[in-house]
């Protein structure tokens, strides 16, 4: 059982948003914290993009947003099923990074989609965001080819359960 919860995202979350699109690790990776939370708000309404609220022993603090691969043109993206959930998040509360938290959370949550249907999850972090593709890799997430999109250059990652490379902290050992 894992120790997260994944609740739907909600109007009511987007002051929470806004307050860890400002915090430097957010802001450095996923860009001008206002213009975010507008997209964020904007995503509630829009049928292709599922969002959701973390929470670890009731606490919310991370971010996960999912999306079809083939829901938007993005040419890097083209080699995966058009049906494969692409995943996009982030840890909003400072104290929660460098605890393990990432890669548990992205293990489970992909676990979870593929369990529903997926044929496949993948993640797309900026090639320069070396701790979150570590995160990815520890989490089972696989690829190291560099490719060009409008964003910049970023990784394709897709994740392959088997390569998880450790089990996610429990309440009892939150750093194992």
């Amino acid at each position: 059982m894992s120790p997260y919860r994944f609740r739907p995202f909600a109007r009511a979350d987007l002051p929470m948003a806004a307050r860890w699109l400002k915090s430097p690790e957010v802001a450095r990776w996923w860009g001008d914290p206002e213009a975010e939370l507008t997209l964020l708000s904007q995503d509630l309404d829009e049928p292709a993009m599922q969002q959701w609220i973390v929470e670890h022993r009731a606490q919310p603090f991370a971010y996960v947003q999912t999306y079809r691969a083939g829901a938007w043109p993005q040419p890097h993206l083209q080699h995966l099923p058009a049906d494969a959930q692409m995943i996009d998040a982030f840890i909003g509360e400072p104290a929660m990074l460098g605890r393990r938290h990432g890669r548990a959370l992205l293990s489970a949550f992909a676990r979870r989609l593929i369990a529903a249907g997926a044929p496949a999850v993948a993640i797309d972090p900026n090639a320069d965001n070396h701790r979150a593709r570590r995160a990815y890799a520890r989490a089972g997430f696989v690829g190291d080819r560099i490719v060009t999109t409008k964003e910049g250059p970023v990784v394709v990652m897709v994740f392959q359960p088997g390569r998880a490379s450790a089990a996610p902290p429990t309440p009892e050992h939150p750093l194992r």
